[in-house]
């Protein structure tokens, strides 16, 4: 059986979330980002530290599932894990947040000084 790192699209993405090219870096960021759930896991997280039972708990899906979306967001660092013997606690990881920042920041510096909506 292959593994993951044997099929060409996930070996690429692993190997360009290691190397930390500025824009692949935020193409994982806004990938985690692009999904809801993982979007509700951040909100929560934003009150502080909760174990993935917690985070699970709003969610009709299964741990797995669950998990499956966690690790998307571990790979990205928006979520960091501490384990103390069976018990996981997941804490937001702030870093790629503010990645993001800097990146919007460089359009907002362009943005007309005008509160008319956008034609």
């Amino acid at each position: 059986m292959a593994s993951a790192l044997d099929r060409p699209g996930l070996q690429k993405a692993r190997v360009t979330q290691q190397s930390g090219a500025p824009e692949e870096r935020l193409d994982g960021i806004f990938g985690a980002l692009s999904d809801r759930t993982r979007r509700a896991m951040l909100a929560r997280l934003r009150e502080g530290p909760a174990t993935v039972g917690e985070l699970a708990a709003p969610f009709a899906m299964s741990l797995p599932a669950v998990s499956r979306h966690l690790k998307v967001l571990e790979r990205e660092r928006l979520v960091v894990r501490d384990v103390a013997g069976r018990v996981h606690r997941c804490s937001l990881g702030t870093a790629p947040l503010r990645e993001v920042e800097r990146w919007l920041e460089r359009y907002r510096s362009r943005e007309p000084q005008t509160d008319r909506p956008p034609r």
